[in-house]
C-alpha cells in the first residue's frame, strides 16, 4: 500500500491477525529493515522466510491463543532510515494514525523493532515517540535516525554482537545506557559482556515500574 506523508508517497506493508476481529484491539507492530533491506524482507522473512517474518514475531502471534498482532513494514527511502528532517518519524506518526482510525488497535501496546538501520530507526522512536510506544528492541542498532528528545523512559531491549565491524558494539552500548538513565536504572559497574560464542543475557534492576531495561 502507499500513503502520502510529508509530501510524498511512501510504501508500506501491513499485516492482519488472521480471523481479525473488529471488537478485539490488538497490539501493533512497526518493523524496520536494516541499510539496503526492504519492506518486503521484513514481511516474508528473507531467505529465513515464515519463521523470520517480522523479526520472528509473526510465526509466533499467528499461533498464540491471546496475543496475536498487527504488524506493519514501511519502505525506508534509498533502502535507509536517515530520517532527515524527521521525514520518518512524520511515516510512523501518519502510519499510526491511519491504521488507528481504520483497525481496532490496543493503544497502550504500540511496539518498534529493527536491525541495525532499523535498529537505529526504532531507538528515534524511543526517543521521540515514548509516550505513543510501549517498548522497543534495537538489534545491532547505532546513532543514524538522531534521537529528537530522548528524555523520557520506554521499555527497551538491545541485542548486540560483539564482533559487529558495521555498527560497533560500542554504539550499542550508548544506546542503552541513556534508557538505563531514563529508566532509573540502577547502573552496575561491570556488565557481564559475552567472550565467545555464547550469549550473554542481563536485565537491569532497580528500573522504574514498567520500564524495563534488558540487554
Amino acid at each position: 500500500r502507499t500513503i502520502q506523508s510529508g509530501g510524498q508517497s511512501r510504501s508500506y506493508m501491513i499485516r492482519v491477525p488472521p480471523n481479525y476481529d473488529k471488537s478485539h484491539p490488538y497490539p501493533l507492530v512497526f518493523a524496520f529493515h536494516w541499510n539496503g533491506g526492504t519492506m518486503n524482507d521484513i514481511d516474508g522473512g528473507g531467505s529465513s522466510g515464515y519463521t523470520w517474518s517480522y523479526y520472528g514475531l509473526r510465526e509466533q502471534a499467528d499461533n498464540s491463543t491471546n496475543s496475536k498482532m498487527i504488524f506493519v513494514a514501511a519502505q525506508g527511502i534509498g533502502n535507509g532510515w536517515a530520517n532527515s528532517g524527521g521525514r520518518d518519524l512524520t511515516l510512523v506518526d501518519d502510519l499510526r494514525k491511519f491504521i488507528m482510525d481504520d483497525l481496532c488497535v490496543d493503544t497502550t501496546r504500540l511496539f518498534a523493532l529493527g536491525c541495525s538501520y532499523g535498529g537505529g530507526m526504532s531507538y528515534a522512536i524511543a526517543c521521540a515517540r515514548p509516550k505513543l510506544f510501549r517498548a522497543v528492541a534495537v538489534y545491532s542498532g547505532a546513532q543514524l535516525s538522531g534521537c529528537d528528545g530522548g528524555t523520557l523512559p520506554i521499555a527497551y531491549i538491545g541485542i548486540h554482537g560483539i564482533s559487529d565491524g558495521t555498527c560497533n558494539i560500542s554504539g550499542g552500548r550508548s544506546l542503552r545506557d541513556k534508557f538505563v538513565t531514563n529508566n532509573g536504572c540502577t547502573k552496575p559497574a561491570n556488565v557481564p559482556e559475552a567472550t565467545s560464542s555464547t550469549h550473554v543475557c542481563y536485565k537491569y534492576q532497580g528500573c522504574k515500574d514498567g520500564y524495563p531495561v534488558e540487554w
